[in-house]
């Protein structure tokens, strides 16, 4: 049975005027600290001596001491009212200027083609943020996994989130080694990929992904076998280049191993795109300033 909440109404009312008069031991130079007059220090000390129904002053015409209930009531509040106005600050402070712990979480292969350009010139411009980087290939829900934002390609992304184009629309590549494509031939046609060895993807939700292509301007699934299925693109595209087998991942991991003749890749004809790769986050209220500093690096540096 779902029990009744309410907030005590007034529970830190009088506090701070309290501490004031209990620091001076005066209530106009308390009032003066707290820019108000000195009536209403007079106020709130009444109000919150009549709300825990014991005299926290003792008042003469001379001077103002504590009674035993004040003094304990300083030993205790004092302390906690000054916690609470230092996690004031520190949430202020988080809403004003770019400071904090900013926590993303993105894929092993979003690493070393987006992260590490940048990695440097972000924390030399933002020495006050700490950049958490959670490399995972596992969906993360932002909100119980503690995360400001991630990183995923396009299509993984929830309608909900708000997305922020990191990169273009690339394509799914296909790619072998020259030696494995020597030995094995090149396919030519996507019925030709039956009789190779097709290294897989077992995304988080624990299904095999299918490969994507385009045939006639309409997509196209297919699912193969082969000797090695993996978590991760960088897993695959290694065993690619090792010669285990043809592996599909997107166009930008395989650039480089193309380029240095590494890798060849076939079926591009037929090859299918992808929006990109995308920075997305909840939206539903002001991005805190760590993470708008973020998001315009990421854009200057693209």
């Amino acid at each position: 049975m779902k029990k009744n909440y309410t907030v005590r109404h007034g529970a830190l009312e009088g506090v701070e005027a309290f501490l004031a008069v209990a620091r001076r031991r005066n209530f106009r130079r308390a009032a003066a600290d707290l820019g108000v007059t000195p009536s209403a220090v007079s106020q709130a000390i009444r109000a919150i001596e009549a709300r825990l129904g014991v005299a926290l002053f003792v008042r003469t015409t001379r001077s103002v001491g504590l009674t035993e209930a004040g003094q304990r009531f300083l030993d205790r509040a004092g302390p906690a009212f000054e916690e609470l106005a230092a996690a004031g600050e520190t949430a202020r402070n988080l809403g004003q200027r770019p400071t904090g712990l900013l926590r993303l979480t993105l894929p092993r292969s979003v690493v070393p083609l987006i992260i590490e350009p940048m990695l440097a010139s972000f924390c030399q411009a933002y020495p006050d943020i700490e950049l958490e980087l959670a490399a995972s290939d596992e969906m993360v829900d932002l909100a119980s996994g503690g995360f400001d934002a991630g990183i995923r390609m396009g299509e993984f992304i929830a309608p909900d989130m708000v997305a922020v184009r990191l990169t273009p629309s690339f394509a799914w590549t296909v790619v072998g080694s020259p030696d494995y494509i020597a030995q094995h031939g090149r396919p030519e046609r996507l019925q030709d990929l039956r009789g190779h060895a097709c290294l897989r993807l077992r995304r988080s939700s624990g299904l095999i992904a299918p490969w994507h292509f385009t045939e006639g301007n309409k997509p196209v699934e297919a699912s193969f076998s082969g000797p090695l299925i993996a978590h991760d693109y960088p897993t695959l595209l290694g065993a690619a280049m090792r010669g285990v087998g043809l592996a599909q991942v997107p166009q930008p991991l395989a650039q480089r191993g193309i380029a240095e003749g590494t890798l060849e890749p076939v079926l591009a004809g037929i090859a299918a795109m992808t929006p990109g790769v995308f920075l997305y986050h909840p939206g539903k209220r002001q991005v805190l300033p760590k993470l708008r500093a973020f998001i315009d690096h990421m854009k200057s540096a693209a």
